[in-house]
């Protein structure tokens, strides 16, 4: 059995720097299918929320990586990893997951036909991943400053999305429930353009209330921390998530000049910031 794991752990060592090397930020996980790494933080439930900068280990999706070097070490450190995970939202390709499940008792690919059929959006050729349970994942590319969320069943029953934050189960990987793999014909694919009319699906509706833009109060500062926390990588969809939920929280235009210097400190050039709250104020129906 020990032998076998073994070689599982090498499998998936070499499917992840094999994801790496196409632009894809990976973690390893365990049979169970999550990170296999536990947090350092565990045994301290009052330590402030941490994504990595104590500088250690077992920050799950926090991690990911695409150096080789930094891949071997997660593996090392987590010698009973079976599989690994990639993160979903970070560039290259900013992975967009569609989870077509089947434990639901529900047709999700007859699902997600109606919605396309409805929305006039065709679903383009790109990478399948085959899971154990006779699912599929659907591989989009999302736009560089979007931020997709995370959700299960929002879209319809038995579609999970899986955006910035979340990971994916890569192919090669080996689970409690089985192998997962690439669809035919499909591995040498890029991951396609997610159609604009499945993203508009894909995003949050804007919320109703409008508290008063004069003041930011603890919120606006709660997202102006938020950017602050970001790592390379992340720093333009954090900060497009802040400022989306800036204008659709009524407080945008008070908060778009402590965003931008929150970007700043995170490394990003005062145009780059500028111009990504200005994308997310176009999103959100407001003027830049």
């Amino acid at each position: 059995m020990a032998t076998t794991d073994r070689q599982a752990t090498t499998l998936a060592l070499a499917h992840a720097l094999s994801a790496a090397e196409r632009g894809l930020a990976v973690i390893p996980l365990s049979r169970t299918k999550l990170p296999a790494l536990r947090s350092p933080h565990r045994d301290d439930p009052s330590t402030p929320p941490c994504h990595g900068e104590c500088g250690r280990l077992g920050h799950g999706v926090y991690d990911a990586a695409t150096d080789p070097d930094r891949i071997r070490e997660l593996f090392a450190a987590a010698p009973w990893a079976t599989g690994y995970g990639i993160a979903c939202g970070l560039p290259p390709h900013h992975l967009i997951g569609i989870d077509l499940d089947t434990k639901s008792g529900t047709d999700s690919s007859a699902a997600l036909r109606e919605l396309a059929l409805r929305h006039l959006f065709t679903i383009p050729d790109t990478v399948v991943v085959l899971t154990p349970s006779g699912g599929r994942h659907l591989w989009l590319s999302g736009p560089p400053d979007v931020v997709v969320p995370n959700s299960a069943g929002r879209l319809a029953p038995g579609i999970d999305i899986r955006g910035a934050g979340g990971y994916l189960v890569g192919p090669g990987s080996r689970t409690d429930h089985g192998a997962y793999a690439t669809a035919p014909g499909t591995a040498h694919l890029a991951p396609a353009a997610c159609p604009p009319a499945l993203l508009r699906l894909l995003l949050p509706p804007p919320r109703s209330h409008h508290p008063t833009p004069s003041s930011t109060g603890g919120h606006g500062q709660g997202l102006v921390q938020f950017v602050l926390a970001a790592h390379e990588g992340q720093r333009n969809t954090r900060l497009f998530w802040a400022a989306c939920r800036a204008y659709e929280d009524g407080i945008g235009p008070a908060l778009v000049d402590p965003l931008v210097e929150a970007a700043l400190n995170t490394g990003l050039t005062e145009r780059e910031a500028r111009a990504t709250i200005a994308s997310a104020a176009r999103m959100t129906g407001h003027r830049p």
